[in-house]
């Protein structure tokens, strides 16, 4: 699909003389929209694999004045992933190439067709258009530190005084890991978009110098603090979700150790018994208490008293 957007009564509109446009944008493109864009604007095309090197020499190529750049993009398709897009920065426009749908295209499409951001040139939409990618970005880790604010209040509520009961905290705990787990995928997402924009804003201001609008220079600067302090907070939240797994990992552990520390109570405070019934089950005729007229509840309360002095034992050692 092929969209491309003009200046017009002071606000981007579509067109489709490719000539014209200030930014094109390709998403999935055809042969024959791949043929229009080159002979409309002289620019190559770049393909889904040229998009998807992951070396820096790759994402970052200079042909003579045009830029030929490529960064990590979400998208929603099929589940939250990782696809790459392709930007071509010329003087004159932006051409986007991109293979799978972005919200953030969606979302800034809107935004420059009512007139909020500048669309003088394609540096103007190329910058505005990597702001909206790293507000993006800071909104998802503002969501994140927030599910973490209820996932450690969910985690250590099972500390408390009032027991949810052994099933309820386990199905608690497991839904905890996987639930940890799928943010750990987001910001490892988050992390690989926001080094894929950390490594373009450097190489556009050094190899645009020459034309790139003077108003477009502070825009860079800020982009990169906004990254640095992004940074930061993805290191917080790194440090967060590995708190929050070991301390899910230590309530699975405790629990665990519960359940042996029952077994064990169990088996120790098992043995006197059993062998008490061991002795008189055995059939030897020489055995006095078969004689006795008390015999039978004698040998239940041997069974009893063995029990219970394990139990006293352990609840007086503040075992149990």
């Amino acid at each position: 699909m092929l969209t491309a957007f003009a200046s017009q009564a002071d606000r981007a509109a579509p067109t489709d003389d490719l000539r014209s446009a200030v930014w094109i944008d390709l998403y999935d493109p055809t042969e024959t929209e791949i043929t229009a864009v080159t002979e409309a604007t002289g620019l190559r095309v770049p393909s889904n694999a040229e998009v998807s090197e992951i070396e820096a020499s790759s994402r970052l190529v200079l042909r003579g004045n045009v830029l030929y750049l490529s960064m990590p993009l979400l998208t929603m398709e099929g589940g939250p992933r990782v696809v790459s897009a392709g930007f071509v920065l010329s003087a004159e426009r932006l051409l986007t190439v991109r293979f799978a749908p972005s919200l953030v295209f969606d979302a800034y499409t809107t935004r420059i067709q009512s007139g909020d951001v500048p669309y003088h040139s394609g540096a103007h939409i190329l910058i505005g258009l990597l702001g909206a990618i790293i507000d993006r970005q800071a909104d998802a880790m503002e969501r994140i530190h927030a599910d973490f604010d209820k996932i450690s209040r969910r985690i250590f509520a099972l500390a408390g005084k009032e027991r949810a009961g052994r099933k309820i905290e386990d199905r608690i705990l497991r839904n905890t890991l996987a639930e940890l787990g799928h943010i750990g995928d987001q910001i490892s997402n988050i992390r690989e978009i926001q080094l894929g924009a950390a490594l373009l804003l450097p190489f556009i201001e050094t190899n645009t110098a020459d034309w790139l609008p003077a108003e477009l220079h502070g825009g860079l600067v800020t982009l990169r603090d906004d990254i640095g302090s992004l940074r930061d907070f993805d290191e917080h939240l790194t440090n967060k979700l590995q708190f929050l797994l070991d301390a899910t990992l230590g309530f699975i552990n405790i629990a665990q150790n519960d359940v042996m520390k029952v077994m064990t109570i169990a088996s120790v405070v098992g043995i006197p018994p059993v062998l008490v019934a061991g002795v008189y089950g055995m059939n030897f005729k020489n055995i006095h208490e078969y004689d006795w007229a008390w015999g039978y509840q004698f040998g239940w309360a041997m069974i009893l008293l063995t029990t219970l002095i394990p139990l006293l034992i352990f609840r007086w050692r503040k075992w149990i």
